[in-house]
């Protein structure tokens, strides 16, 4: 009798673990569809994307839409720092041909871009003299507080793992090349995907 009903019990105790598990897995599953419906359509387009510009003023990448952008984390404090001068003159040079520099600040890497948007847009301005669009800061790291424009970016498995890590980006929005740190703003392999991007049509 003893033994009967000790795997009754047991039964009993299987049948209400299955149950629950089956419960918990139904919740997350409709927990998962509606965080997925919440988010809305997936981004298509680098340019469908809206954010914030370095002075605090709303920022519509659809402005750069049928242009060839080079997408850049900047830092100020970085050994690759002054790649801000060729930068700015590559946006100087190729902005007449529907090329445009867009930087981003970015804290990443090193705690290497400490200001604020005032203190980075000095630091830019006096010492490079820079004319190109800065963004508000963001983080490029996967996550939950990662920039959408570095979630769209990194669709294609390419985070940057230090500042000035480049994108290009066609016309259309998709990214068709990334580069380094270590290569700066006139490396030939850089100008030859910008110059490609700009021959698409």
């Amino acid at each position: 009798m003893g033994d009967m009903l000790t795997r009754s019990l047991a039964r009993a105790i299987g049948a209400v673990c299955i149950a629950t598990v089956a419960s918990a897995s139904a919740a997350h599953l409709a927990a998962a569809g509606a965080g997925q419906s919440a988010k809305g359509p997936s981004v298509n387009s680098l340019y469908d994307l809206k954010t914030t510009s370095l002075d605090g003023k709303p920022a519509d990448l659809g402005a750069y839409r049928g242009k060839v952008a080079l997408v850049v984390n900047v830092a100020s404090k970085c050994g690759y720092t002054p790649q801000y001068e060729g930068l700015e003159a590559l946006h100087k040079e190729l902005a007449t041909k529907g090329v445009v520099v867009l930087g981003f600040p970015s804290n990443d890497f090193g705690g290497q871009e400490p200001g604020t948007a005032q203190q980075i847009a000095e630091f830019c301005r006096l010492t490079y003299g820079v004319t190109f669009p800065m963004f508000s800061k963001v983080v490029t790291r996967p996550g939950p507080e990662q920039s959408p424009v570095y979630a769209f970016l990194g669709q294609k498995g390419q985070l940057p793992e230090w500042n000035f890590g480049k994108y290009v980006v066609g016309k259309d929005g998709q990214v068709v090349g990334f580069y380094p740190s270590r290569v700066k703003p006139d490396a030939k392999e850089l100008r030859d995907t910008i110059a490609r991007a700009l021959s698409a049509s």
